[in-house]
């Protein structure tokens, strides 16, 4: 751990969910050992190299974990699976980051920091994107991100797809285990829009996003049509079922808004880090 990261917190622990994540995997898991622990990373139904190399890295640091779900079941499933276990182990929160180096660890202490001083907030990242960002994904979430803003009647829901979150485990376990949707592409549109249904306060900051070419271990499961399709499908669901919760989102809308640490907008100047 860095001198400028933040002590040991056996409150918090950091997810990354994997599937075929070639050598991207080890290397993104050290540099996450590297500002904080416990890391654990779930396999969700590996068949590639990545698995083998990541469990004999466990056998050698004692603050990383691997879990192995035998079958592929979806991001959705797998952090569902593993926040289970955490809170069996006694955990309360967990940031959960792309496990192919897209994310930079630099944004973990801050985040980490933010939870500790709103324990009942999630944290929720908006990408900040480079020249290596895929048209697609810049051009294409926007609309995805225009009804999170209406299922939320724009209460602070500032990005609708980005990987780069802390929950508290709670209630996000308590929304995971009665729905049976939210388990692949769908999982951060959906557990986020339900959980500022259900009074968990959403605070946004800036996470710069590293799309990694292929020629340096970069790979995408992302497949549009089906994706996009799920995602529709998604969006349809939450804005029938926005209707019979109109008043209390529209409170929580109000609450929400009026706190200062929700103010900040993509096309502002970020915020300092939280100290």
């Amino acid at each position: 751990m860095t001198s400028d990261s933040l002590p040991p917190d056996v409150s918090r622990l950091v997810i990354l969910p994997s599937y075929n994540s070639g050598r991207l995997l080890r290397e993104t898991a050290l540099a996450v050992l590297a500002v904080w622990s416990p890391v654990w990373v779930i396999l969700d139904g590996t068949t590639d190299s990545s698995g083998k190399e990541i469990k004999e890295l466990a056998a050698k640091h004692t603050d990383l974990r691997v879990l192995h779900l035998p079958k592929n079941v979806g991001k959705g499933g797998a952090v569902l699976a593993a926040m289970q276990e955490a809170s069996a182990a006694g955990f309360t929160h967990t940031l959960i980051m792309d496990a192919d180096g897209q994310h930079p660890t630099e944004a973990i202490a801050p985040f980490m920091a933010l939870s500790q001083k709103y324990p009942e907030a999630m944290i929720l990242g908006v990408p900040v994107f480079g020249e290596d960002a895929p048209a697609e994904r810049v051009h294409g979430r926007r609309i995805g991100n225009a009804f999170a803003n209406f299922e939320t009647l724009g209460g602070g829901i500032l990005d609708s797809l980005f990987g780069f979150r802390l929950y508290p485990i709670a209630p996000a376990l308590a929304i995971l285990t009665t729905i049976r949707t939210a388990r692949r592409f769908d999982f951060d549109t959906e557990l986020a829009v339900r959980l500022f249904w259900q009074g968990v306060r959403p605070i946004n900051r800036p996470v710069p996003v590293h799309y990694p070419s292929q020629t340096t271990g970069g790979i995408t499961h992302f497949r549009y049509l089906r994706d996009n399709l799920l995602l529709v499908g998604t969006h349809t669901r939450l804005c029938l079922l926005l209707l019979p919760r109109l008043m209390r989102v529209w409170k929580l809308r109000k609450k929400w808004l009026s706190l200062s640490d929700t103010s900040w907008q993509p096309d502002a100047s970020p915020p300092p880090p939280a100290r």
